[in-house]
């Protein structure tokens, strides 16, 4: 679930040596050496942003005690704090956000509840010179978005998981988090694009828990009431996926009504133990933290800036570079079951 380390070639030095010498005895001057990399800024200011707080994914993802964003901070000694409104809308994020802006923030690290809600906000905070720097859901207005996986890749495996459980045939629906969610959204859209191999599926409707576990509860159900045929779920969210799986695991749905998305290992160990969840898929969401804690303090010293090829190495994680639309990328999603789930403590 980390990232994999790139293989280095180590330049001759042979062939170095015979250059510097060359230019010693010519009178030239030999090769430039590389500038210094720059020095990371000690007690930056700067802010954990989840789309809500009290959510076990970003506890997970932000947290000293799980290896999160907040660790990182601590590790490279910034002035790290975890804040957010209380429910998943831009309308509970933004008075927090505009809050740190206040409190003299050097860095912000969001979770995006809207794509553009944000955005006067967070671009009035770049052109004061704060980082901004998304995680998890991206905005439309940010320096780096630190992906947790390609959407494509996250979007095909959960339609791949349950057409193999349904064996290819009948209804599915999703049971998303809020209808703006950046990640939600372009997650569904890949879903619907890996729907197209699978002419037998139908997927017949797509509903929202706004990641709150009791309105999560009601609109599984109610898809099970509308849908009597369903055949499976698709939950790509912690709080939705345990939440659907709560209501499956009775005798009357368990194995019947076939449940997948993105979910945490401890909070899913107890529905895969008892069958109600054969596969789920996930990244690492403190390792995702984590190297938004680093890409946001590189950024904010100026060590790096968000140019695609520019690299920076994220502490345990190991070196990352920004790649295409200023985005850095943890890596491929993992599938969790029950021969490897209790191998996962998050």
């Amino acid at each position: 679930m980390r990232s994999s380390l790139p293989k280095w070639r180590v330049a001759l030095a042979a062939g170095a040596t015979v250059a510097a010498i060359a230019g010693m005895t010519l009178g030239v001057a030999g090769p430039a050496l590389a500038a210094p990399r720059p020095a990371l800024t000690k007690g930056l200011k700067v802010f954990v942003i989840p789309k809500n707080l009290g959510n076990s994914y970003f506890t997970t993802a932000d947290s000293v005690k799980t290896g999160g964003a907040l660790a990182a901070l601590s590790t490279l000694g910034e002035v790290g704090q975890e804040t957010s409104g209380t429910t998943d809308t831009p309308s509970s994020q933004l008075p927090v956000i505009q809050a740190d802006i206040t409190k003299g923030a050097n860095a912000l690290i969001i979770s995006g509840t809207d794509p553009n809600a944000l955005c006067p906000t967070l671009n009035a905070a770049m052109k004061k010179g704060i980082t901004v720097v998304t995680y998890d859901s991206d905005t439309n207005c940010r320096d780096l978005f630190v992906n947790q996986a390609t959407p494509q890749g996250i979007g095909a495996i959960e339609v791949d998981i349950i057409a193999g459980e349904i064996h290819d045939s009948g209804q599915i629906a999703i049971v998303s988090a809020s209808i703006d969610d950046t990640n939600q959204n372009t997650w569904i859209g890949y879903m619907k694009q890996e729907l197209k191999k699978y002419p037998h599926i139908t997927l017949v409707k797509t509903v929202y828990g706004n990641d709150d576990t009791a309105t999560s509860t009601q609109v599984t159900q109610g898809l099970l009431s509308s849908y009597p045929n369903l055949k499976g779920i698709i939950s790509p969210t912690t709080v939705g996926i345990a939440a659907a799986a709560a209501v499956l695991d009775t005798a009357k749905y368990r194995g019947k009504v076939m449940l997948t998305g993105l979910g945490t290992p401890d909070e899913m160990k107890k529905y895969v133990a008892d069958g109600t969840v054969k596969e789920f898929a996930l990244w690492n969401p403190a390792n995702l933290g984590y190297l938004a804690a680093y890409a946001a303090v590189e950024l904010a010293s100026h060590a790096i800036t968000n140019a695609q090829g520019q690299s920076f190495t994220a502490g345990k994680l190991g070196k990352f570079t920004v790649g295409a639309d200023h985005t850095i990328l943890l890596g491929p999603p993992f599938v969790f079951t029950k021969s490897n789930i209790n191998n996962f403590n998050f």
